[in-house]
């Protein structure tokens, strides 16, 4: 097994994840209110999907997931889509993101609203970095449920449960010319249970990223020393993460991840707001970041990749890309 992380952060250092999918999606003005979330842009509007690839990527993202966070065959099913057409639409996901890394790195113009920037030495150009990496998102079973549990991890399935509701979706995604599979948000031990033996089965690199009710703990209450030692003894997961959480948290996350493996470690949390799954909105103020500092912070912390999820956009990624471009170059000068 190639593992794409790791030979990605031997070439340049670190890495940046993007940012949140469906929080620029609702900037091109795309209608998420419903279950399918994100991934009704794969129904309604897969343009404006790569429009917002191409997005973070000009702002200096080195990974980009696609909109596969929420596609479940269940969901799909619901609305009307038979299995053929939900792998389909799960493949096109992943081909949206391939297209427009492809076009980034062929220097393709920016197509009109996808607001290209001018490379920086923080931000280079697409000849100037690594060939970024495509992540199939898998979203955990709190996402299909939509009410929010995945920010409680309180199901009530057993890791076996969840390994066969995951399994359809994971086979699609395998199959695809993703560089790694991306589990995000994963809120207990028994779904990471799940994902480390679909990793195995499947041989395929893949990363777990989990959601955590605090510095220390996964969101069902399991420490993340023991969620991250899980998946620091299965080969096929390539690194560990925390996402989707409070930004004033990471450093702690970071150092409880560190003592429970050696593998890489990616932070990407979100704005600090807080997700009401009633109202289906984000409430209470954001964190007010500053994202540069923050970024060379986690990786002085010991993170080796770092981004946003939710609420945290194009700008943010930049300045992410930014600090963490001058964090490295100062431990190389300094060595």
């Amino acid at each position: 097994m190639t593992d794409p992380i790791r030979a990605f952060l031997e070439r340049e250092g670190f890495l940046v994840v993007d940012g949140g999918l469906a929080t620029e999606l609702e900037a091109l003005d795309c209608d998420l209110s419903d279950e399918l979330w994100s991934a009704r842009a794969l129904l309604d509007a897969p343009d404006a999907i790569r429009t917002v690839h191409r997005r973070y990527l000009e702002a200096g993202a080195d990974c980009i997931a696609t909109a596969t966070y929420q596609a479940t065959f269940e969901a799909f099913a619901a609305r009307g889509l038979d299995e053929a057409a939900t792998a389909r639409l799960m493949r096109d996901s992943v081909d949206l993101a391939v297209s427009a890394r492809d076009d980034f790195l062929g220097g393709v113009a920016a197509r009109p609203g996808e607001r290209p920037e001018r490379p920086s030495p923080a931000r280079p150009s697409a000849g100037d970095r690594s060939p970024p990496l495509v992540a199939a998102s898998i979203g955990p079973y709190g996402a299909f449920l939509a009410d929010g549990s995945e920010y409680r991890g309180d199901y009530g399935l057993s890791a076996a449960e969840l390994y066969d509701f995951h399994a359809p979706r994971w086979e699609v995604l395998a199959e695809t010319e993703a560089d790694v599979l991306a589990c995000e948000t994963t809120p207990s031990v028994e779904e990471t249970r799940a994902y480390c033996r679909l990793a195995a089965v499947s041989h395929r690199p893949t990363w777990v990223s989990f959601q955590c009710r605090d510095g220390a703990h996964l969101a069902d209450g399991t420490p993340l020393e023991t969620a991250a030692a899980l998946c620091d003894a299965e080969p096929h997961v390539v690194a560990v993460g925390v996402n989707c959480t409070d930004p004033g948290d990471t450093v702690s996350l970071i150092e409880a991840a560190r003592r429970a493996t050696g593998k890489p470690i990616l932070v990407y949390p979100n704005s600090g707001e807080v997700w009401d799954a009633e109202a289906k909105r984000w409430i209470g103020p954001a964190n007010p970041l500053d994202w540069g500092r923050s970024a060379a912070e986690w990786l002085a912390a010991g993170a080796d990749g770092v981004g946003g999820c939710c609420r945290v956009g194009p700008s943010a990624i930049a300045a992410i890309r930014a600090g963490a471009a001058s964090s490295r170059w100062a431990v190389t000068s300094e060595g």
